[in-house]
C-alpha cells in the first residue's frame, strides 16, 4: 500500500530532478524515493565500531538472516541490498539500517571496502553462446558474456571491483543441475576465472531447526592474496541436540491459523487424485517427534506442506513466528509486516544457525589465511580509515 505526500520544491530543483530523471531513465516519483532512500541511508546507516574481526555485505539480504550469522562471530555489516520493500521493511525494524534497492543500479564502485561478500542470489536462467560466434559480433567472452543479464553478474561485478577476501554465496541445491548442469559450469567457471579457489557443498538444515531444507553453499578466498592451495572443509560443528518441530510450536495459537472446512476438503481431494496417479503430491501432515519438510515462499497460500496436526479439529497451518523459529530465528527477531509477507520473507530465508555455523569456520580460515600470509591476524597496514580490518 502506497500513501500520498505532497511536497512544493522551487523550479531549480524541479528542473535538476526532472534531468536526473531523464538521464536515469526513471520516473519522478522513483527519482524522489530514490533521493529520501539516500537520505535516510545518510541517517540511518551502518553502525561502525572502533573496531571489528572483519567486516562484509549483505547482498540479496532478505530480511538479514545471513547478518545475523555473521555478526555473531564479529563481524560488521557495511552494505546491505535489498530490492523488496517489504523485506526491507522488516530489515530496518530490526537492524536499524534501510537496505539498497536494486543491486543492478548500485554502481560497484560506491560500495565500501569489505573482507567477506555474503550473497543469496536468485537463480535466473544463463544463457551459453558460443566463443567463436561471440569473437566473430566483437562481442565480449568470459564471464563479462556468460553471466550477463542475470543477478549473478551483478555478485560478478562487485567481487570483480572489490576483491574481497571471501565470499559465501547460497542458493537452491538445484542450482547444481539447472539448465542440465549448465549454468553451475558457468558459474563455477567464473568464480575461477575472478582467481578465488571455490569449495562447494549442499547441507541440509535438520540438524540445527526441525526442517529438512537443503541448499548449496559456494565458499570462495581470493587466490591473489593466499595462493591456490586453500584448503577449506565443511566441517561444521553440530549441536549436540537435534532439535524436534514439537519444540518449537507456540503453546496458544489463534483460531485463524486453523484451515477451513473447504480448504482442508480441497487439500484432501487434491491429494486423492494424485496419489490415484501415482505420484507424491498433495499436502503434508508434520510429524511433531520429526522434521517438516521444507518451508517455501508459497506457504502463505495454503500451508500445505507443513501442516500441524490438531486433535478434534482440522489441522493448521505455523504461525509466522514458528516458521521464524523453524529458520532458527531468536524470538527477539521482530515481525511487524503481514501473515503473508511473513510467509514469503521466512520461506525464503535460510536456516540462521546452520548459516552461523558455516560463517565460524570461514572466519576461522580466513584468519588463518591471513596470518599466514601477512604474519599476523591484524596490523596497521590493514586497518582502514574506520579502525576496521580491510583487505590489504
Amino acid at each position: 500500500m502506497s500513501k500520498q505526500l505532497h511536497v512544493r520544491i522551487d523550479n531549480r530543483i524541479y528542473d535538476t530532478l526532472s534531468e536526473y530523471a531523464r538521464v536515469s531513465g526513471k520516473s519522478i516519483q522513483d527519482s524522489v524515493t530514490d533521493a529520501l532512500v539516500a537520505l535516510f541511508n545518510d541517517t540511518y546507516r551502518e553502525p561502525t565500531t572502533a573496531f571489528s574481526r572483519f567486516t562484509f555485505i549483505d547482498l540479496f539480504a532478505g530480511i538479514g538472516g545471513m547478518r545475523l550469522a555473521f555478526e555473531k562471530h564479529g563481524g560488521q555489516c557495511v552494505f546491505s541490498c535489498e530490492w523488496d520493500k517489504y523485506c526491507q521493511q522488516t530489515y530496518f525494524d530490526n537492524f536499524g539500517v534501510i537496505p539498497h534497492g536494486d543491486i543492478k543500479q548500485v554502481y560497484e564502485k560506491d560500495i565500501p571496502n569489505h573482507d567477506i561478500l555474503v550473497a543469496g542470489f536468485p537463480c535466473q536462467p544463463f544463457s551459453i553462446a558460443g566463443v567463436s560466434k561471440k569473437n566473430s559480433l566483437g562481442q565480449a567472452t568470459g564471464f563479462l558474456d556468460e553471466t550477463q543479464g542475470t543477478l549473478f553478474f551483478d555478485v560478478v561485478r562487485i567481487i570483480n571491483e572489490k576483491r574481497p577476501r571471501a565470499f559465501l554465496l547460497e542458493n537452491v541445491k538445484n542450482l547444481k543441475s539447472h539448465d542440465k548442469g549448465r549454468t553451475w559450469k558457468v558459474i563455477m567457471k567464473t568464480l575461477d576465472e575472478l582467481d578465488y579457489s571455490v569449495s562447494t557443498q549442499i547441507l541440509d538444515g535438520q540438524d540445527y531447526v526441525p526442517q529438512h531444507r537443503e541448499r548449496v553453499f559456494i565458499v570462495g578466498y581470493d587466490k591473489r592474496r593466499f595462493g591456490d592451495n586453500v584448503d577449506f572443509s565443511f566441517d561444521l560443528k553440530k549441536p549436540k541436540h537435534k532439535p524436534v518441530l514439537k519444540e518449537i510450536l507456540e503453546a496458544n495459537v489463534e483460531s485463524k491459523y486453523t484451515l477451513t472446512d473447504k480448504l482442508w476438503q480441497y487439500l484432501q481431494n487434491y491429494a486423492a487424485k494424485h496419489q490415484a496417479r501415482g505420484n507424491g503430491f498433495g499436502f503434508g501432515m508434520a510429524p511433531l517427534d520429526g522434521v517438516s519438510r521444507t518451508l517455501s515462499a508459497r506457504y502463505f497460500k495454503d500451508g500445505s506442506e507443513i501442516l500441524i496436526p490438531q486433535s478434534g479439529k482440522n489441522p493448521r497451518r505455523l504461525t509466522p513466528r514458528e516458521c521464524a523459529r523453524l529458520q532458527g530465528y531468536p524470538d527477539s527477531f521482530k515481525i511487524t509486516v503481514s501473515d503473508t509477507q511473513a510467509y514469503k520473507q521466512f520461506g525464503n530465508s535460510v536456516v540462521v544457525p546452520l548459516v552461523s555455523a558455516l560463517a565460524e569456520i570461514i572466519v576461522a580460515k580466513l584468519d588463518t589465511l591471513t596470518e599466514n600470509a601477512y604474519g599476523s591476524i591484524i596490523d596497521e597496514s590493514m586497518v582502514g580509515i574506520e579502525g576496521n580490518t580491510i583487505s590489504k
